[in-house]
């Protein structure tokens, strides 16, 4: 999903790590502060896994769902209505602004208003433009994904990432994590005209890595249906949950497997 802008707004991330050799994987502290020397080291590639992807928001920052989830209870509203009016129905890809935000087919302004003019419809003063800003704070899970990340690289890994985005909050992102260091392919739905969960986009990261096959990859991401698409397509999913530890153990042991 979209988070973070050049402004206030937006998402962030963390690292995860590997490195070639044939020692077994260390089991990473599951607090969110430990130290980089605590990372796991992970063994040779296995014949299986070839690439792992990840998603932005959610993953390399809290989840933006849960930061309006927040919001609504502060404003005494239905958590579910609230994250509607943001978002839309998100496993879907339909005409809410949001989608059309992420798929590139409005600017930000233009949906800005429309989501504004959703909420006060529905007799809600939200914006969700000022609850994504806190995802641009400082983030100790998210130093741990990025040197996640690193580590699977020197492993020899193939890392990209696919993302649910819009094209204004670019620059912000961007400034979060070291994205041209840790990513080989980097697909964002608003440069590619469609957004996950739909298949092409899955396809399409997995062709930027010179045809890495379904099986030979996993996905990492926190919404359910996003990770439901990767795996349509056969590729290995893991869902991302509020401790991004808990999936980092996931893919430890997968790897590892």
């Amino acid at each position: 999903m979209a988070s973070f802008s050049s402004s206030p707004l937006g998402h962030a991330s963390s690292p995860r790590p590997t490195c070639a050799t044939s020692l077994r994987p260390r089991r990473a502290a599951r607090s969110p502060t430990r130290s980089v020397s605590s990372m796991p080291v992970f063994p040779p590639l296995p014949d299986t896994i070839k690439a792992v992807l990840f998603d932005f928001g959610g993953v390399f920052t809290p989840s933006p769902f849960a930061v309006v989830r927040a919001a609504a209870i502060d404003l005494g509203v239905s958590e579910q209505v609230a994250v509607e009016l943001c978002f839309g129905p998100y496993a879907e890809d339909g005409d809410h602004p949001w989608h059309r935000l992420e798929r590139g087919e409005v600017t930000l302004d233009v949906a800005h208003q429309e989501l504004l003019a959703l909420a006060s419809a529905a007799g809600v003063q939200l914006d969700v433009f000022e609850v994504l800003a806190k995802l641009g704070r400082e983030d100790d899970d998210r130093v741990v994904v990025v040197e996640r990340v690193r580590a699977l690289r020197r492993a020899g890994y193939r890392t990209a990432m696919v993302t649910n985005n819009i094209s204004e909050f670019g620059d912000g992102w961007r400034q979060l994590i070291p994205v041209d260091e840790l990513f080989e392919v980097v697909v964002d739905s608003c440069q590619v005209g469609m957004r996950k969960p739909d298949p092409r986009i899955f396809r399409l990261a997995l062709d930027q890595l010179n045809g890495v096959r379904p099986e030979q990859a996993v996905f990492l991401d926190d919404f359910e249906a996003h990770v439901a698409g990767a795996r349509r397509i056969g590729m290995h999913g893991i869902l991302v949950g509020e401790d991004r530890a808990d999936a980092l153990a996931q893919l430890d042991s997968l790897l590892a497997a």
